[in-house]
């Protein structure tokens, strides 16, 4: 992975390139950004930059040995920790290694759903787990093989939970050359010790520009089209290409129409569309209550009267001028939450009929009958 491959993040780029120009590598650092920015394939190219035997001022060249075994993710002083889902207290990520490398390059800005799948894990939850450590301590305390610098990266060490207590030390004082990247989207979820002990990297969202101007260089899709995808995508390029998996109207199709069946209380509609729903797969579910957050939140700008910032292709927007007559701001806060709430459970593996079924019913109440669950903070009038 080069620095020319990565989408947008031109200060954060510059930011770690100075590092190394300058001899000033922290041997323990943390990237920390949000799904779909980056931060994965920012430290992917980083180490190949630093492991790079002829790069130049602002990458690395991609010709030498180095580089050739980073593009494979086979350099002998590259190693990866990751979340698996195997539930042995002596199991480690070592037996994931080969779907890892996989996944990573089919597609560096990957997510937790993507890697679950890849292993058909189902409900499994992920983890790191104190084998796994050891695994990572006992890779750290390796010599380099062929380069100046080993490099470690740790993707997603929020799984660390407690036992990342037991890197500690090793983050505090590892071995000369080393370095070490853990990758992470919640500061929240980290170890206090952990955070203390490494340099900061922030990464933000890529922008909007950015993400429409990637679609257009990568996908074969109109303008308007990578335009609208950049939009719903909130500067995550991971959901903007998977917006970009479904099929052009579907998902306005399944809203538009689960929309006006609730709003009508028409039952029969309303049965039909759950049994379609519960049959598209959990991905798909998904990001079609991600896509009707993002048309309710466009009826909530039109209600503010902030039209001129709405920007939709032709069906949508007349979707979104004619149902926002029959919303105000506490129906579409309460539509949202709804949806926020189904979009929680089916990523722990929720019965989808009884799930799609249970929300449309409160669709119809909110919708038909005007009545807001318990807890809205806005009063009818």
């Amino acid at each position: 992975m080069q620095f020319s491959e990565i989408v947008g993040q031109k200060k954060v780029k510059a930011h770690l390139i100075r590092t190394v120009a300058e001899n000033r590598v922290s041997h323990a650092q943390l990237f920390l950004g949000p799904e779909g920015s980056g931060n994965f394939a920012l430290a992917l190219a980083y180490a190949q930059f630093i492991s790079c035997s002829d790069r130049t001022e602002d990458d690395s060249c991609g010709t030498c040995s180095s580089c050739r075994k980073y593009s494979k993710l086979i350099h002998p002083d590259l190693h990866f920790s990751y979340p698996f889902f195997r539930g042995g207290e002596k199991e480690d990520g070592m037996p994931d290694l080969e779907e890892w490398r996989d996944l990573v390059l089919s597609n560096p800005y990957f997510n937790l759903d993507e890697w679950r799948e890849r292993l058909d894990a189902q409900n499994k939850q992920p983890n790191i787990n104190k084998a796994e450590c050891m695994n990572v301590l006992h890779r750290l305390s390796l010599k380099p093989f062929e380069s100046d610098y080993k490099a470690m990266i740790i993707w997603l060490p929020e799984y660390l939970k407690n036992e990342g207590n037991r890197l500690l030390k090793t983050l505090e004082e590892p071995a000369e050359k080393t370095l070490i990247i853990l990758v992470a989207q919640s500061q929240d979820q980290l170890l206090n010790t952990i955070i203390s002990r490494t340099q900061l990297v922030k990464i933000p969202a890529l922008s909007q520009a950015e993400i429409r101007e990637h679609l257009l260089k990568t996908k074969d899709i109109s303008e308007s089209k990578a335009a609208q995808t950049a939009y719903l995508s909130e500067g995550n390029l991971t959901a903007a290409l998977n917006f970009l998996k479904e099929d052009d109207n579907d998902n306005f199709r399944l809203f538009s129409g689960w929309m006006r069946m609730t709003f009508a209380d028409r039952g029969p509609s309303i049965f039909e569309f759950v049994e379609e729903a519960s049959k598209i797969g959990r991905e798909n579910q998904k990001n079609l209550l991600k896509y009707g957050i993002s048309l309710i939140r466009e009826c909530v700008m039109v209600l503010s009267g902030a039209n001129e910032l709405v920007h939709l292709p032709t069906a949508e927007l007349d979707f979104v001028a004619n149902f926002s007559k029959h919303l105000d701001l506490a129906r579409a806060e309460a539509l949202i939450n709804e949806m926020d709430k189904a979009h929680y459970h089916i990523e722990r593996n929720a019965n989808p009929k009884i799930l799609f079924l249970d929300v449309s019913l409160q669709f119809v109440k909110i919708l038909k009958f005007n009545t807001l669950p318990a807890g809205t903070q806005y009063i009818l009038t």
